[in-house]
């Protein structure tokens, strides 16, 4: 694939196409081949990783760091740009029409769903070749472009894209050979199980390193009781991860099942996210195997697991934040410029034109900060300092962006016509969400 990608973007690169109208076509055969080739990759590669995961101590089961760059550069890979293109164009295609009816109803419609699994086979992106997907190498960095894409379309529905992604994800980053064979193949089809990350828990200045979710030792396994909030697709999921705390030793993972006896789903419409499907669970005497458990086979590793899986659901959340940030700059300058006030545009007035420009600003500032720290997490790095960066970052300024299209708009950011007032509603989810996602 990198090979025909390499010859397709040299051919792309050849100036003549200007001269003879070729440049359309060309371009378009580029992404196509591209988008193509990922998908039959992971399509191609489940035979083979059925005899791979019989291997009890495969190495091939985690994705080795990125090498790590001699120079401070960011810039895509063209592979990236090209995922990050397909994701553009189906966020502007499928997402942003849907939008206003998703969140209207509290729930992504299961025709868009399906679309997007086998369109962009985000489930396939974090999983190694030798398991059925198509990762080779780490790809915070692609998931965070993709999730940044997403966001631009709809965050609510970008959220209920990518939850199934985040048990994956984990399953990938965390799982044991026994649990990557019983899970991960669902996730690799045109229909993945709805899936979610559960770790938010409905208290005032909730910390995820102090849970109140238990996980009880009991006999061979454990015992969860708690009530973790804002689950994206809760009603319609089948397995849970569970973020709870485990007595002596502090917070680790879970997979549960949604048939487990015990497990109870609540709706919970919330005022942003509401594409999403959020709701609540309710565990009571929720029983499971000590075989359910992420993370290692130490305290020390699943600390570190859990720490991690904090750090790159925050990075996540920043990059869907930059999405839906872009989104709003992208709609408020046509705006400004068009709407006529005393005889002018508005975007005449300084005070106009400078919280236009503030808004640019911080958005590149949260940009930078959240690729960066993507890129340190893919490279295997430190990256505890540059995930909490992005997410004070986009906590702060994601909701003050969202509050300054409103403002811009005037009357017409209060009312359901525009869709700033959407995007002021989620971009307010990115400074208290954890969890639900990962990149």
């Amino acid at each position: 694939m990198r090979v025909g990608l390499a010859l397709l973007n040299r051919l792309a690169g050849v100036r003549a196409l200007d001269r003879f109208g070729l440049r359309r076509p060309v371009e378009r055969t580029v992404f196509q081949a591209t988008k193509t080739g990922f998908r039959t990759l992971g399509a191609a590669s489940r035979t083979f990783s059925a005899a791979q995961r019989s291997r009890p101590d495969s190495s091939a089961r985690r994705l080795p760091a990125v090498a790590r760059p001699k120079l401070f550069d960011l810039t895509p890979t063209d592979e990236q740009r090209m995922i990050q293109q397909a994701a553009t164009e189906f966020a502007a295609e499928q997402l942003r029409p849907a939008a206003a009816d998703a969140d209207t109803s509290c729930q992504a419609p299961e025709l868009l769903l399906s679309r997007a699994a086998s369109e962009l086979g985000i489930s396939y992106l974090g999983v190694p070749t030798e398991l059925g997907g198509a990762g080779s190498e780490r790809s915070a960095v692609t998931g965070a472009l993709v999730a940044e894409a997403l966001g631009h379309g709809d965050m609510g529905l970008a959220v209920a894209l990518l939850a199934p992604a985040a048990v994956s994800t984990a399953l990938v980053l965390w799982g044991t050979e026994q649990q990557q064979a019983s899970y991960l193949p669902a996730f690799l089809t045109d229909s993945p199980p709805a899936a979610a990350l559960a770790v938010l828990e409905p208290r005032p200045l909730f910390d995820p390193f102090t849970l109140s979710t238990t996980a009880r030792p009991s006999g061979d396994g454990f015992v969860l009781d708690g009530v973790k909030a804002l689950v994206p697709g809760a009603a319609r999921a089948e397995l849970f991860v569970i973020a709870a705390q485990v007595p002596g030793e502090g917070p680790s993972l879970f997979l549960v099942e949604s048939d487990t006896s015990g497990l109870i789903v609540e709706a919970e419409p919330a005022m942003g996210l509401r594409a999403a499907g959020m709701g609540r669970l309710v565990l009571d005497e929720v029983r499971i195997s000590a075989a359910a458990r992420l993370g290692g086979v130490s305290p020390a590793e699943r600390a570190e697991a859990y720490a991690d899986c904090i750090r790159l659901g925050r990075l996540a959340w920043a990059a869907l934040a930059v999405g839906t940030a872009q989104a709003v700059l992208d709609y408020v300058i046509p705006y400004v410029n068009d709407r006529q006030a005393f005889g002018e545009p508005i975007s005449n007035r300084q005070s106009v034109a400078f919280m236009v420009a503030d808004i640019g600003i911080e958005l590149e500032g949260m940009r930078l900060a959240t690729y960066r720290a993507a890129s340190r997490a893919e490279q295997g790095r430190s990256f505890a300092r540059e995930a909490m960066l992005a997410r004070t970052l986009t906590s702060e300024h994601g909701m003050q962006i969202g509050s300054n299209g409103v403002q811009l708009l005037g009357g017409h950011g209060f009312v359901k016509e525009h869709p700033v007032e959407r995007w002021y509603r989620d971009l307010r989810a990115a400074g208290l969400m954890e969890g639900a996602v990962l990149i």
